[in-house]
């Protein structure tokens, strides 16, 4: 009898803090169809759950992703399309898996220790914070294959500056883990021999201590506004700070800050 298959992504909790380990390493965990079916299924399990406050998204191995895997990719030019409608459901199955990572309720950390490129720097960008060892590195490298990121560039651009992100996606060029903070890419890269779990874990819990239902709301809104102009971002922000005003746990913390107490939350 064949053995079971083990798992791409395995995921272990730490309290209200689940933890999504990206583990192929033969494929330096890359964006494979099996990556991305096993990646979406359990953001889509996390989502379902209440207990659940905070996501950490890390990988095994010297690459925490190395972008779309390459040789799948391949096998499917002697299509009779040349492959054309394979390559149109792998990106907008990739581009669904990066946009539940920001629409997913609860805040997602990457947490990166090895070496993220192309669709990995993607990954990163699209969490919603990102924390880096110093062995870490960034690209997105496409340009010298003959295939620009395009759609890692999507995020990418929503994180560093215009200028950063050209640069990055013009050269293909690496950067460091210091390099991705001063531009925006990280929150934060660890001390010498700390890994980036760790890291990620320390702020995870610490956001997973906050009411749920507040995390839920800002999140929401923060992405939405961003995709406003000025005064529909306000306009729109008003009625979800009056919502949130009237919520239980906005009373409660109130109350509790009023009251010199600690706050007991009770929103999922």
């Amino acid at each position: 009898m064949a053995s079971a298959r083990v798992p791409f992504v395995s995921r272990r909790d730490e309290g209200a803090v689940a933890i999504l380990t990206l583990d192929h390493q033969a494929s330096r965990n890359s964006l494979s169809e099996a990556m991305m079916a096993e990646l979406q299924s359990r953001l889509d399990e996390i989502a379902r759950e209440k207990t659940v406050r905070a996501v950490v998204l890390a990988a095994k191995g010297p690459v925490f992703c190395a972008g779309h895997d390459l040789k799948e990719l391949t096998a499917r030019r002697t299509d009779a399309d040349k492959g054309r409608r394979y390559f149109e459901e792998v990106f907008a199955r990739c581009s669904q898996l990066m946009q539940s990572l920001v629409r997913l309720p609860r805040p997602v950390i990457a947490a990166v220790d090895g070496i993220a490129t192309a669709a990995g720097c993607q990954l990163v960008a699209s969490c919603d914070l990102a924390v880096a060892s110093p062995s870490a590195r960034f690209a997105t490298p496409g340009v010298n294959i003959g295939l620009f990121c395009s759609t890692p560039m999507v995020a990418l651009s929503r994180n560093v500056s215009r200028k950063h992100a050209m640069e990055m996606l013009l050269t293909g060029e690496m950067i460091t883990a210091e390099e991705a903070e001063r531009v925006g890419l990280v929150n934060r890269v660890t001390k010498t021999g700390e890994m980036a779990v760790d890291g990620a874990l320390e702020l995870a819990r610490q956001i997973a201590a906050k009411p749920p239902a507040t995390i839920r709301i800002g999140k929401e809104a923060f992405y939405r506004q961003v995709q406003m102009t000025l005064e529909e971002a306000y306009a729109y922000t008003s009625r979800v700070i009056v919502q949130n005003m009237l919520s239980d746990d906005a009373r409660e913390g109130i109350a509790a800050f009023t009251e010199k107490r600690e706050p007991r939350w009770t929103g999922d």
